[in-house]
């Protein structure tokens, strides 16, 4: 059996990116006079998307990231949102750098402030993050299976329930090419975090107050895991990397800075509801997810089953978006090679795809470990340290008051810790893993 860790970016990322990309192409092709071919989406349609693609499973693995900090998560929390919003602003700040144009996404925008390495460098944790979080999430669902039935006569291995999810979400990924449901697996997906976040915080206060002798430990801080705590919260806040597509999805672009600041705190609302309790409850023993904390019975069963099927909406989302950029950049076009030959290079991509999300399931079956190395490298990058460095290569240190200097120092400050002592922590963890099989 596993320590799970969730993690903390949301599976609707990818699905947000390639839906809210193709309402894009047909408001352009509508409305030309558009300027930049923005679409006609409201400020209530921004939020909404930037609460699916940030809140999700992440929510669950908070109260560990405070057992493994301390109470001090709390205020890693408050400072790790109000960098998220600032990130989210500056992000898109720097589509417009160039009078008269807008760059395209999160790879374009380094390219333009660093050159080629810079691209190269948004590009990797960008396909890493994309082929890193469908890995991790059969990982999770494999792994509920398995305990779900386990002593039962459906009772399999956490490996074959790996191959058999796999074999299950390729169908979707082969039919469809851009999987244009993607809103509704989204919603399906938010209102399976929902329930799952409501049996917490109704159980673990009750199974605390139920059992009095229980001893409790809390920690006003724990600086030896504050790395790892900060990498945790920092996933619970990723999905920058598709902000350029709801952006251009606005009407009115300026509304952006409202949508993403307002989106972001209905997050950390939603984090605080499930951290603070979690941790109040089980204390250094919260584990992650937080539903394994709880005590056998329907509550336990109904969180797993609903972040099962959570998980499962969320793997062709990211596998179908990671296999989207493979075959653009190894130029899987109907046009060139016409339907058949560019639908068997499709279906054998993302087969391919799926058995390496197998492969690493079944081998690297250590969700806490990896979660945290996906999480310490793409999103303590993605969220805190690239969206701030562009901004300020592409704008200078003139002109921004000192406290916003001050605000980007500890940023960057703050993401380099998480990303360079994050990692080592998470390497640190799947060693011992290996070592004590």
């Amino acid at each position: 059996m596993i320590d799970q860790e969730s993690f903390h970016k949301d599976e609707k990322a990818a699905s947000i990116t390639h839906s809210v990309e193709e309402v894009v192409d047909e408001e352009i092709a509508i409305e030309g006079e558009n300027e930049f071919g923005h679409g006609q989406g409201s400020f209530l349609t921004a939020y909404f998307n930037v609460v699916c693609v940030v809140a999700g499973t992440g929510t669950l693995g908070l109260p560990h990231a405070f057992a493994t900090g301390g109470w001090l998560g709390i205020l890693i929390l408050m400072l790790a949102w109000a960098m998220a919003v600032y990130s989210g602003i500056a992000l898109i700040q720097c589509l417009y750098y160039k009078p008269g144009e807008r760059l395209h996404d999160f790879k374009a925008i380094g390219k333009a402030a660093f050159g080629w390495p810079g691209y190269a460098v948004t590009s990797i944790l960008h396909l890493l993050n994309l082929f890193g979080c469908p890995a991790l999430y059969l990982v999770l669902a494999s792994e509920n299976m398995h305990v779900l039935l386990q002593g039962t006569s459906g009772s399999l291995t956490q490996p074959i329930w790996a191959i058999i999810w796999g074999a299950f979400v390729l169908i979707p990924l082969i039919g469809y090419k851009t999987l244009k449901e993607i809103t509704l697996m989204a919603a399906i997906g938010a209102i399976c975090t929902m329930m799952a976040v409501f049996v917490v915080v109704i159980q673990g206060p009750m199974d605390h107050n139920a059992h009095p002798e229980r001893v409790v430990i809390h920690d006003g801080v724990i600086w030896a895991g504050f790395p790892s705590a900060l990498a945790t919260i920092a996933f619970s806040f990723g999905g920058n990397n598709t902000y350029p597509h709801v952006e251009h999805a606005l009407k009115k672009p300026s509304q952006w800075k409202w949508a993403v600041t307002a989106g972001l705190s209905t997050c950390v609302a939603l984090y605080f509801l499930t951290a603070i309790p979690g941790y109040w409850s089980y204390g250094r023993d919260a584990k992650s997810p937080i539903y394994n904390s709880l005590p056998d019975g329907a509550g336990k069963i109904l969180s797993m089953i609903v972040m099962t099927i959570h998980v499962i909406f969320a793997i062709p989302i990211y596998a179908c978006s990671f296999s989207l950029e493979f075959e653009r950049f190894v130029h899987v076009d109907e046009k060139r090679i016409g339907k058949l030959f560019a639908f068997l290079a499709r279906a054998a991509i993302r087969t391919a795809t799926v058995v390496i999300l197998c492969i690493l399931a079944i081998f690297i079956p250590y969700f806490d470990s990896f979660m945290s190395l996906i999480g310490a490298l793409c999103n303590c990058g993605l969220v805190f340290l690239i969206p701030v460095l562009c901004n300020l290569k592409m704008y200078g240190f003139r002109h921004r008051p000192i406290y916003e200097l001050a605000f980007c120092a500890l940023t960057l400050v703050l993401g380099i810790v998480g990303c360079v002592f994050g990692s080592i922590d998470a390497v640190k963890g799947l060693i011992a893993h290996f070592h004590a099989e």
